[in-house]
């Protein structure tokens, strides 16, 4: 017979953590044009969820992400990658706590927040995913 432990965290622990400290660094990007295709080859050979999708033009600043999830419901469609990317990226720094983190996905409904550099040019870094998410809390008390 299995027991069951009920474990409750309050709002104080909810804050302990950063972004930077749960984070995983670096990017992988496309094109809005970019076929998904290419874009599932990418997450299958990178073992990640997420793909960063940047616009036509000169600019640093991320366009949009594609999620695995957002991949497998256009399967048929034969999309490409700006079609199904969730836009506008939703941002956090490594400064920022990871509760601050979860509530930003919960409010924009995402599994992916780009991490950009606290300065001027905010350059993306990282990327921060539920599943980082939940893996800095189960290493919680």
């Amino acid at each position: 017979m299995r027991t069951l432990i009920a474990m409750t965290l309050t709002h104080t622990e909810l804050t302990m953590g950063t972004v930077g400290e749960a984070m995983t660094p670096g990017i992988l990007t496309c094109q809005r044009t970019t076929q998904l295709t290419a874009v599932a080859r990418m997450m299958a050979a990178h073992r990640v969820h997420a793909i960063v999708v940047f616009d036509h033009g000169d600019t640093l600043e991320p366009w949009g992400v594609v999620s695995d999830l957002d991949l497998v419901g256009a399967l048929e469609t034969g999309a490409v990658a700006g079609t199904v990317a969730g836009s506008p990226v939703v941002s956090v720094t490594v400064d920022d706590t990871l509760m601050h983190a979860a509530q930003l996905m919960r409010e924009h409904a995402t599994t992916h927040l780009v991490v950009v550099s606290d300065g001027p040019s905010s350059l993306p870094i990282g990327v921060l995913s539920t599943l980082d998410v939940v893996r800095a809390f189960s290493l919680q008390g």
